[in-house]
């Protein structure tokens, strides 16, 4: 890309697309995304995770009647799909700049409409369990994020990473799962919209099926 980490973090930190810490925005959106940032009563999608939010992008694209927030830390990254929006004008995109471990102090409760996780790292290390983030850890944020009805997916090439999920699930309260190990020989291709990161075109040129799974939450309140 021919710019240094430094001259990427000077341009998303001006840019209206991106908010994270140091910005006036930053930790005062909680319940307010649409009436404050967006400016529209439409429903939000999160990416978490997104890293230089191909899959964030791709879905504002297909959908401007949606909001669509990417979430990550890695401000290089984020500087991607940022300025991917901003090149196509795509105002129905953000991109959050923060800890994923922090991230249901961003929003309200049943703020979100949707969720995904593209790709996630798949911490393979039992002492890195907790940090997987289909964990039940996790798993409790983002129920208190979404929804009633709210979904969740999960695109992975980790099959480790796919069989530990759908076991944490099986300890949750959840309806109407799906599941592929396969998802381009399945029937379940619709729901990703035909949208390929990078690391996924790189996964299928060499043979690997792509995991994928949805469900959603059930509230007890």
């Amino acid at each position: 890309m021919g710019r240094s980490k430094l001259e990427k973090f000077a341009t998303i930190a001006e840019r209206d697309n991106v908010v994270q810490d140091g910005d006036e925005k930053y930790g005062n959106l909680k319940g307010k995304w649409r009436s404050e940032h967006f400016g529209n009563n439409n429903p939000i999608v999160l990416e978490i995770g997104c890293g230089r939010g191909e899959y964030t992008v791709g879905m504002a694209r297909l959908h401007p009647e949606k909001n669509f927030i990417g979430i990550d830390i890695k401000g290089n990254r984020i500087w991607k799909g940022s300025t991917m929006a901003v090149e196509e004008g795509l105002e129905n995109v953000a991109f959050l700049r923060t800890f994923i471990e922090t991230v249901s102090d961003h929003f309200a409760e049943g703020e979100v409409d949707e969720i995904w996780i593209t790709f996630p790292d798949p911490r393979p290390k039992d002492r890195d369990i907790k940090r997987r983030l289909t964990s039940p850890r996790f798993q409790e944020m983002y129920q208190y994020m979404l929804k009633r009805d709210g979904i969740i997916h999960l695109k992975t090439d980790n099959q480790p990473l796919f069989d530990y999920t759908l076991e944490v699930l099986q300890d949750r309260k959840i309806k109407h799962l799906v599941s592929t190990t396969d998802l381009y020989s399945s029937d379940l291709q619709e729901h990703t919209m035909g949208i390929y990161t990078t690391y996924e075109k790189r996964y299928l040129a060499e043979g690997i099926a792509i995991k994928y799974l949805q469900f959603k939450p059930v509230r007890e309140s």
